[in-house]
């Protein structure tokens, strides 16, 4: 149950930063206003749409779920200090709770977002396995060496002791 949870509250949390970058897609207008209004260069808008529809594409599939969470944590600290910084405005004030509330949110997705549901947790799966096939295959040849048939070859050094070593053979 917990994984089907973390899984919605992760494509919840995606499709929010994904419909405000389609925001500032089709409407760069009102948020280069934005932007302009606090110092901020209004060019700034575009790239912060490609920032958050590429993070929230990458939270949504579960791609590199703890980096993104934390890059978009500190975002959304960001916007509080830039935008949201009224808090004598009761309406400023929900807002900036609402973004610490998202913050939280994140920071849950840090902690627990390669579970089962994410690309992450399956690559992660792959590689354990892989590593898996590669040791037993490892131990098979390592076997086979020893099992092996081979031609011993007594060899007498000038000491007059005799070296048995093992010749492989190539066919």
């Amino acid at each position: 149950m917990s994984l089907i949870a973390a899984i919605i509250g992760r494509l919840l949390i995606a499709l929010l930063f994904l419909v405000s970058g389609l925001q500032k897609v089709f409407d760069p207008g009102s948020a280069m206003a934005m932007l302009e209004s606090v110092g901020l260069s209004p060019n700034l808008a575009l790239v912060v749409a490609f920032f958050e529809i590429v993070t929230a594409i990458l939270l949504a599939i579960g791609l590199m779920t703890r980096l993104v969470s934390i890059v978009l944590a500190a975002y959304v600290a960001l916007t509080i200090l830039f935008f949201h910084h009224d808090f004598t405005d009761p309406m400023g004030l929900v807002t900036s709770l609402m973004h610490v509330a998202l913050i939280g949110g994140l920071l849950m997705v840090f902690a627990y977002g390669q579970m089962r549901g994410s690309y992450d947790y399956m690559r992660a799966e792959r590689r354990a396995h892989d590593a898996d096939v590669r040791a037993a295959r490892a131990e098979g040849r390592a076997e086979g060496v020893m099992s092996a048939p081979h031609t011993v070859v007594t060899d007498v050094d000038a000491d007059g002791v005799p070296e048995v070593r093992p010749r492989r053979r190539w066919f």
